[in-house]
């Protein structure tokens, strides 16, 4: 480790465990990477033994300057971690990947080799990582890895409780039509329906994880002041001002 290393702004740089989360973070920590900041990017256990068997082993030993480091999701290893598997993982990310992201938060901190960690930027539905920002005083940025508008769907799932769109009914509204309803309520969305929102509201259980774990991230997202989407002006500025408004 080079002295001009050391000397660097540090971002920690943690995503969701899956593969449309991951590759836009990364893309951000090169960003940053080349802007000049130290980058540590944060891996589960499972997912960094893939890349191992996937891939030659030095494809992953990093740079001076962007190393990877790994957390655990508190899953028993023979877990496929696939997409039937994503409740799981929402209810033990919270509590294992919480504690094992603390640790290493440590371990970074206390090596006399590494720039302290100035701050962390955290997948937007990893937000529990505030609890461990706000624990060392460290400034944290939220990442929502899908478009403006995706977010600005989640942003809705406690107006659609209110409204009583949520749950559904029962089953059947997930084939008579029921989902072509339109929502009349969002200005930068107009003619949007329930179905093409996040497919998380086709359930007719309120107490479903893959909900509750999505509305509880964008709660908490709203108490943080740093959020970067994964869009440009161009592409979706009238969805970009109506996320702006609805976070204020």
């Amino acid at each position: 480790m080079s002295m001009e290393s050391v000397k660097k702004p540090h971002a920690v740089c943690i995503p969701l465990p899956a593969q449309g989360h991951i590759n836009p973070m990364l893309k951000l920590a090169k960003l940053l990477h080349s802007t000049g900041f130290y980058i540590t990017f944060v891996h589960t256990e499972f997912n960094y033994n893939r890349l191992l068997k996937s891939r030659d082993p030095d494809s992953l030993q990093g740079f001076d300057d962007f190393q990877f480091e790994t957390i655990s999701d508190g899953l028993p290893p023979a877990n496929p971690r696939g997409i039937l598997d994503l409740p799981a993982l929402c209810v033990s990310m919270p509590i294992h990947c919480l504690k094992s992201f603390r640790d290493l938060i440590v371990k970074l901190n206390a090596s006399p080799n590494l720039p302290p960690v100035s701050c962390i930027v955290s997948d937007g539905v990893m937000s529990y990582t505030l609890k461990v920002a706000g624990e060392f005083g460290i400034p944290e940025v939220l990442f929502f890895t899908p478009s403006a508008c995706g977010m600005l769907g989640y942003l809705q799932f406690d107006e659609l409780i209110e409204r009583g769109y949520f749950p559904l009914k029962d089953e059947s509204c997930l084939s008579n039509g029921y989902l072509d309803t339109q929502i009349d309520w969002i200005p930068a969305m107009r003619g949007i329906r329930l179905k093409d929102l996040p497919t998380f509201i086709r359930t007719t259980d309120r107490q479903d994880i893959m909900f509750n774990y999505n509305l509880e991230s964008i709660n908490n997202a709203l108490k943080t002041k740093s959020l970067i989407l994964n869009t440009f002006d161009d592409l979706d500025q009238e969805v970009l001002d109506a996320n702006e408004k609805q976070v204020q």
